[in-house]
């Protein structure tokens, strides 16, 4: 999955970009409404081989997302299946995570814009999700930004969350496939 953007690259994964993502995961500001917070670089490693194993099984998955200008990697965004930790799966969802430098400069709607463009365009996708803890209020605005809608009857506990942690309850958003 190739996606460029008029300031990013959407691409899949390189060894070259293991450290620059686990120094993003390893940011207890970017991972705060994460579970659990703190990733290791083997964690973040392991990631990396599940989206590219999910990207050859799929032929889309949660790429590395790159700016142009200096080949700096900016975090990760992409499309993934979801099975059963989600009510009414399967789905197929949308997420990202970014480093803080390079946070409020649009990048995040940017990519996730021409991602949903991808979904449509190139691999008939009906509908597409996303679900975030509930407190997460700045996904929740780049959700509703990109034209997602909730419903809080969908709302649901992640169950990989403790019982009683703030980051259990979840939020549904959808978004379908735009009529011409």
């Amino acid at each position: 999955m190739h996606i460029d953007t008029p300031r990013l690259r959407l691409r899949p994964w390189t060894d070259q970009d293991i450290a620059a993502f686990a120094a993003i995961n390893a940011d207890a500001e970017v991972r705060r409404y994460y579970y659990p917070a703190i990733l290791t670089p083997a964690q973040t490693k392991a990631i990396i081989e599940d989206c590219q194993r999910h990207l050859r099984t799929h032929g889309f998955g949660f790429v590395a997302v790159e700016r142009q200008a200096d080949g700096a990697l900016v975090g990760g965004l992409g499309l993934s299946r979801t099975e059963d930790e989600i009510p009414g799966g399967p789905h197929v969802e949308i997420g990202w995570i970014f480093g803080r430098p390079y946070w409020r400069q649009g990048y995040a709607f940017e990519a996730a814009s021409a991602c949903l463009a991808h979904a449509w365009q190139h691999l008939g996708l009906e509908q597409v999700i996303g679900y975030t803890s509930s407190i997460n209020t700045p996904s929740r605005a780049l959700m509703a930004k990109l034209g997602m809608r909730s419903d809080p009857t969908e709302d649901f506990p992640d169950m990989s969350v403790p019982e009683g942690n703030p980051l259990r309850p979840h939020t549904l958003y959808r978004i379908d496939r735009p009529t011409r």
